[in-house]
């Protein structure tokens, strides 16, 4: 069963490779179009078999890995590689996410709609404690890396009303 969407970004370039496909149900390139993974969401559900995209240490079960391509070369907000996230990219992300929360019935809440900085920093006993993505949001710098998860959940809501 469908119990949550974890957004990622690719630490990449724009454009979603095989490798990277191999890890993430969707992702979305530099101008907002929507790619599948290898793996459907429902490849998910169980992940005992080894055939499901494994996008989260510790959370794949039941989670959907979304992917922003991009951010290659990402040090700190200082923001100096060549593949910032786009508005565009991110705008399309976020009505995609809100598709999403429609189709599986899921609320938007910060334990069905999280980062993967969010979901290491909740379950700090897995591999995925410790990372980054997303912690800056190159489109909306001002935003505080606090606040990186509200602001998208508010986002998809606003999107999801629009559905």
């Amino acid at each position: 069963m469908i119990k949550r969407i974890i957004l990622h970004w690719s630490a990449g370039r724009y454009y979603p490779s095989a490798f990277e496909k191999q890890y993430y149900h969707y992702l979305i390139d530099a101008e907002g179009q929507v790619y599948s993974g290898k793996y459907s969401p429902e490849d998910n559900n169980d992940c005992t078999d080894g055939k499901y995209a494994a996008h989260t240490g510790g959370g794949n079960t039941g989670s959907i890995g979304v992917c922003f391509c991009g951010m290659f070369g990402f040090r700190d907000k200082n923001f100096v590689g060549d593949y910032p996230l786009t508005k565009i990219q991110f705008e399309a992300g976020m009505k995609f996410c809100a598709q999403l929360c429609e189709k599986y019935g899921l609320d938007i809440t910060p334990k069905t709609l999280m980062t993967h900085y969010e979901f290491g920093i909740a379950n700090p006993k897995t591999t995925s404690k410790g990372k980054i993505d997303i912690i800056y949001l190159p489109p909306y710098s001002w935003v505080c890396q606090k606040d990186i998860g509200s602001f998208i959940r508010s986002k998809v809501r606003w999107y999801k009303e629009k559905l």
